[in-house]
């Protein structure tokens, strides 16, 4: 799956400003549900790669038919797929709220929705818990690391584990959740619950949170699924640190570490090589609740102060302060404490996740807020835009995972649909980095890893 957005935001129209999305090499059908788009994407993703096989197939028939059968079914599936009825306007459903309906998936600690109404396509998408990995408490973070071979997942009861990713070729729909591989695994690994994790964009660094006022820096090898060398406790912060992140240093080719939390509500970056932060950037009033970076010197910082900061590194300071206002019809409205951020692989797009259910949606390039929505009934966690941009993933305190879709007009309803669902708060939710999958972690004491399984 390309990692670029197609999503193309101009000054002047937004309603007009979107080019017809591809999968790889087909076309994404227009006038389709979301479900039906779901399944159209992954498994476009899923031929992509089967490409290269069919070509090297001299010595393998079996595999060669075998493709050319599931090639054939595919073709089948787009030309049999009713339109939408026109009053639908090709949304399936609207902002007011995702629909749900879930199954149980064996563990009884997680679930699926199934459908939605009148989309024609009875029982799909269902997203299935792949695996599952069960904790004494709380489960607050899980990131894959940047070659999707591994994830890690850190808890309250302080312990970090590193699991391998799970093969999905077999997986079908009477899948039972089993239990996560776990390669590695330290407990106690900070004195308090490991709040964050980030990996670096090379794999080879590991950095945690904690309410412990510490961020742990260690070096990973991802082949043999250990540590290497002695890791390095950072002791800048004077409150719970509640997100980190790595950002390229191009000048000499090394990682910085940012970090920020509560306490001085300071963003701190630190120089990987030496461990020592070598800059305290000021400007929130409240918890430092969310950063996200997405390539070259910028970053974001969503806070407890209801304001969403941009960040330039070679600036030394911030560039740009947003105050996203969740009602805006509302006169008396001044916006909302903000959980979580995110911005689009083209760096365009930017979306905040409130502690009121809202999500905004932001043009960068703009400067102005595209809409408002809401996808959850409760505090929205975790936002996430998939790899190639064309949907959102949002995790909320309602207990769910919501998917929606971002392939039409942005400034009109977005359809939206429960694809997984927890016992208790949904705390994060990440996309695997080129499979169309995504892990999430819960106050149910679980992280579980969702996929859907080949059509």
């Amino acid at each position: 799956m390309p990692l670029g957005s197609a999503r193309q935001i101009t000054n002047l129209n937004l309603s007009h400003s979107r080019k017809r999305r591809t999968c790889g090499f087909i076309s994404l059908p227009e006038g389709k549900s979301l479900e039906y788009n779901i399944i159209f994407y992954y498994n476009c993703g899923m031929f992509r790669r089967l490409l290269p096989m069919i070509a090297n197939t001299n010595s393998n028939w079996n595999l060669f038919f075998l493709c050319l059968f599931k090639l054939i079914l595919l073709f089948f599936f787009v030309l049999l797929q009713p339109q939408l009825p026109a009053n639908q306007n090709g949304s399936a459903a609207s902002t007011s709220g995702p629909t749900s309906g879930s199954g149980s998936l064996g563990s009884g600690s997680v679930s699926a929705s199934t459908t939605m109404p009148g989309s024609g396509l009875a029982g799909k998408p269902r997203f299935i818990a792949v695996t599952s990995l069960d904790d004494a408490q709380a489960v607050r973070c899980a990131e894959f690391h940047p070659s999707g071979r591994l994830y890690a997942v850190g808890s309250n009861s302080k312990t970090l584990r590193i699991c391998s990713y799970p093969k999905l070729s077999d997986l079908r729909d009477d899948h039972t959740t089993c239990q996560s591989t776990v390669l590695f695994k330290r407990t106690k690994h900070h004195k308090g619950s490991i709040y964050c994790l980030a990996w670096s964009p090379a794999g080879d660094l590991i950095a945690t949170g904690s309410n412990d006022k510490t961020v742990k820096l260690m070096r990973f090898n991802a082949d043999t699924c250990n540590v290497e060398g002695q890791e390095i406790e950072l002791s800048m912060h004077d409150g719970t640190v509640r997100d980190v992140c790595f950002i390229e240093d191009m000048s000499n080719k090394s990682s910085l570490l940012v970090s920020g939390g509560a306490g001085d509500c300071k963003i701190y970056v630190t120089d990987c090589v030496t461990g020592t932060p070598f800059q305290a950037l000021t400007g929130h009033s409240g918890h430092v609740l969310s950063l996200y970076t997405w390539g070259g010197a910028m970053f974001i910082s969503g806070s407890q102060d209801k304001t969403v900061r941009m960040w330039d590194l070679r600036t030394r300071g911030c560039v740009n302060m947003i105050t996203p206002l969740t009602t805006p019809s509302s006169p008396v409205n001044k916006g909302s404490p903000v959980a979580s951020v995110a911005v689009d692989p083209s760096g365009r797009l930017m979306v905040s996740g409130h502690e009121d259910a809202s999500c905004i949606l932001y043009d960068i390039r703009g400067n102005r807020t595209i809409q408002s929505f809401k996808p959850h009934t409760a505090d929205v966690r975790s936002v996430r835009f998939s790899p190639s941009a064309y949907y959102l993933l949002t995790g909320g305190y309602d207990n769910k995972l919501v998917l929606t879709d971002l392939q039409g007009d942005l400034t009109m309803s977005l359809p939206s649909i429960v694809v997984a669902q927890h016992q208790d708060k949904v705390i994060s939710g990440r996309w695997h980095p080129n499979e169309f999958s995504f892990i999430s972690s819960s106050a149910d004491k679980t992280s579980a890893l969702w996929a859907l399984p080949p059509l």
